[in-house]
């Protein structure tokens, strides 16, 4: 499984994934935001974030990751946040997560980030056994307003 930056040609097929990602957390999110977040990932820069997806032979993306790096409180290094990471159900159990996981990581690694972290649903059990194999499970509990 290759991964590698997010292209203009891809809109289609991330739009799709990303429909995906939103449908499977039981969410909505409007058209326009949608529409906004797939150019802000084009842009880039810093303070964005960076889009990474999965291929599969044809070079078409089966999985995305959208992570966002960001200055801590608590450090004087950065840390990446992993917002979004999704690969499409039919497409699961061949590598294309952890591919995406890794490439987060050499890319937190790269601007020399002390922290990588993400958060998921209790109920996301099958990615939860990825996660417990690359990462170790914090104790913090969420809020939200």
């Amino acid at each position: 499984m290759r991964v590698r930056s997010l292209e203009a040609r891809d809109r289609t097929a991330w739009q799709q994934l990303f429909r995906g990602y939103i449908d499977f957390y039981r969410a909505t999110v409007e058209d326009d935001v949608i529409d906004a977040t797939w150019l802000r990932l084009l842009a880039g820069g810093e303070g964005s974030h960076i889009a990474l997806v999965a291929v599969a032979d044809a070079d078409v993306p089966v999985g995305l990751a959208h992570a966002l790096f960001h200055r801590s409180t608590w450090s004087a290094t950065w840390y990446c946040y992993l917002e979004d990471l999704f690969v499409d159900p039919a497409r699961r159990h061949k590598g294309a997560g952890r591919a995406l996981i890794e490439a987060v990581y050499a890319e937190a690694d790269a601007r020399q980030c002390t922290r990588t972290y993400w958060m998921t649903q209790e109920f996301n059990t099958a990615a939860r056994a990825l996660y417990d194999r690359v990462a170790t499970k914090s104790p913090f509990v969420q809020y939200q307003r």
